[in-house]
């Protein structure tokens, strides 16, 4: 899915920053994403790509061979410390315990990328290297990198940066479908990651259908034939191969015994969710304001990766009454969000907003993120604000 355009990442920033202060990085981001094409931007001393099987058969054979390569670039480089990228390290994982000494040693700076931890967080002779690595997470195209041309196009196809320039409809979807096969070929199928490819299939397209959903492992696993434990396993590996976001229910309350605890999942991207789905392009309002919520969930949890503070995303549920879509959680603010597929949503709209705005004294104000072309005020203290304006939620900028 290469293109000749290239979209510039925000987190290029930050990376060049980290090198720039002699720090090794681990970029992690699905595959697809643009991994490759920033590492290249760096114009390092030696990339080597494991996704060719001739690269990664001859590092299989003698991993001690890449020790051996960077001191003779140490060497040549008379002084300036060379750069060294790993390019899906994750298929070569003891390569790892190499780099570590060589970091230690301070002969390289590295940039190790990789569309799975799996593999390198549960490797038996795998060293993640804590305190060596600075970890980044490279996301699809966020709406600070590009706005796509309309909120259906963004609900329908997602914003993987092939599929972003894709010259059409029908070529977009047909990269999508080859996405979602690759997936389960390459990172599913090939890795032996289970047993029984085709249950794990069609748990790929219930998840798909599901997403956004709390969490009932009971209910996939009476549909699939298999055990509840085997589907939470079938989840773990979504999101160790970063097709899955798990977001956490915010369950503290002085007030409420019956918060949800369970998390929901929402797919990286919602073009590939379509495509695991087997969903076609027409789709009924329903469904495409459930995807509209899934959709301002992605892109706040990119923007509180993106920012500098420390933030993370949470949602609020009673099973017996009140509900907020989403909450930017800070040390010192929330940020709820409720999220309508409306153009004009009204005060009754707020009604949950504004519930938890009285239960919870850091949210201070709440949000509206809808179809509405410019922002106005529902309540003194709720906003509606476009969609397209999803990021200053966390930016710093107030409702």
């Amino acid at each position: 899915m290469e293109r000749m355009n290239i979209i510039p990442r925000i987190i290029e920033s930050r990376l060049r920053q980290a090198l720039a202060r002699q720090k090794s990085v681990l970029l992690l981001g699905p595959r697809q994403t643009g991994k490759t094409t920033l590492v290249e931007t760096l114009k390092p001393d030696l990339l080597l790509n494991f996704l060719r099987p001739e690269v990664r058969q001859r590092y299989e054979r003698s991993p001690a061979l890449l020790g051996a390569e960077v001191e003779v670039l140490a060497e040549r480089a008379r002084g300036r410390k060379p750069l060294v990228v790993l390019d899906e390290v994750q298929r070569v994982p003891e390569l790892v315990n190499s780099v570590q000494d060589l970091v230690d040693r301070r002969l390289a700076g590295f940039v190790l990328t990789g569309s799975s931890a799996r593999k390198l967080r549960r490797g038996p002779d795998v060293n993640l290297l804590p305190g060596r690595l600075l970890p980044l997470r490279l996301d699809p195209l966020s709406l600070a990198e590009r706005v796509p041309s309309t909120l259906e196009e963004a609900l329908l196809y997602g914003s993987l940066p092939g599929i972003a320039l894709a010259a059409d409809n029908a070529a977009r979807d047909e990269d999508l479908r080859a996405y979602t096969t690759l997936y389960l070929e390459e990172e599913v199928r090939a890795e032996a990651l289970v047993r029984n490819l085709g249950t794990f299939a069609r748990f790929l397209q219930l998840a798909a259908l599901e997403a956004g959903n709390i969490s009932h492992f009971r209910g996939i696993a009476q549909e699939l034939g298999v055990a509840h434990t085997t589907v939470a396993g079938y989840y773990e590996i979504l999101e160790d191969c970063l097709i899955a976001e798990r977001i956490e229910a915010l369950s503290e309350s002085r007030t409420r015994k019956k918060l949800t605890k369970s998390p929901r999942f929402l797919f990286f991207d919602l073009g590939v969710r379509r495509a695991a789905a087997d969903e076609g392009r027409r789709l009924p309002p329903n469904v495409m304001g459930a995807l509209f919520e899934q959709f301002v969930g992605l892109e706040l949890l990119r923007a509180t990766r993106e920012g500098s503070a420390h933030l993370k995303l949470r949602f609020w549920r009673d099973p017996d009454g009140p509900e907020v879509d989403w909450i930017v959680v800070g040390d010192d603010r929330w940020v709820p969000v409720e999220v309508k597929w409306s153009e004009a949503p009204t005060e009754r709209d707020t009604r949950h907003l504004q519930t938890f705005l009285s239960e919870y004294p850091k949210a201070g104000r709440g949000v509206v993120v809808c179809r509405t072309p410019r922002r106005f005020k529902i309540t003194p203290k709720i906003t509606a604000i476009p969609w397209q304006e999803i990021h200053s939620l966390v930016d710093g900028s107030r409702a």
